[in-house]
């Protein structure tokens, strides 16, 4: 009898709050259409004793298949007292599935992409624009670095030109709605998704980094 083969594992990474309904949308969607789902809001990302939760986190990128990231306006927790200035346990983790190449899709919340072409309108252009702002009420975002990663998402926070960029689509969401359709449209089919890894990522491996393909 030949052995089943293992479930593609797909990492939902996000921060929690405010989203909690479509977090609970995508787990039911995506397991009904047979996919392990990895998902600190469920507790299911594995976890190793001996590790940070810093470092859990980041080697679930490294083990999944697929990378579901979700842009909100809350930045998220992890960073060290000590140094306020590094970024969040979500933002390694976008970082992270960007530089392995995962197989990957995000979703960005309306206000994130909102705030962000608001200040770019108002001359505050990019994460070196920004630096001169300070958020005194937070009622929209809560971190401006938020918007430093959706610039990294969409592969434009080094004016990389248009032609050469790739894996930069961001979809934006407004409700739990949005989200789930997007989500739903692009996993749904299950059997092409599994092909596209087998053609495309050869045992399970990433891709190299660009400029490394031989």
């Amino acid at each position: 009898m030949s052995k089943a083969k293992p479930k593609l594992t797909v990492l939902v990474s996000s921060t929690v709050y405010g989203i909690e309904e479509l977090l609970d949308r995508v787990y039911t969607l995506l397991t009904s259409y047979g996919y392990d789902v990895w998902m600190s809001h469920k507790g299911t990302v594995p976890v190793r004793s001996d590790r940070t939760a810093f470092e859990n986190c980041l080697a679930a990128v490294d083990k999944c298949d697929l990378f579901l990231g979700i842009i909100t306006p809350y930045y998220g927790s992890g960073q060290d007292p000590q140094k306020p200035e590094e970024p969040s346990i979500t933002h390694r983790e976008m970082r992270r599935a960007m530089e392995l190449r995962k197989p990957r899709w995000i979703l960005a919340h309306d206000h994130v992409v909102f705030a962000r072409g608001l200040l770019t309108n108002l001359g505050f252009k990019g994460k070196d624009g920004r630096k001169k702002l300070a958020l005194r009420k937070k009622p929209i975002l809560d971190d401006l670095r938020v918007l430093d990663l959706y610039e990294e998402a969409t592969i434009q926070a080094d004016e990389t030109p248009l032609t050469d960029r790739d894996g930069n689509w961001v979809q934006k969401f407004q409700n739990t709605e949005d989200g789930s359709l997007f989500v739903g449209s692009q996993f749904f089919r299950y059997q092409e998704v599994e092909k596209f890894i087998e053609e495309n990522f050869a045992n399970g491996s990433p891709l190299p980094p660009k400029g490394d393909e031989s």
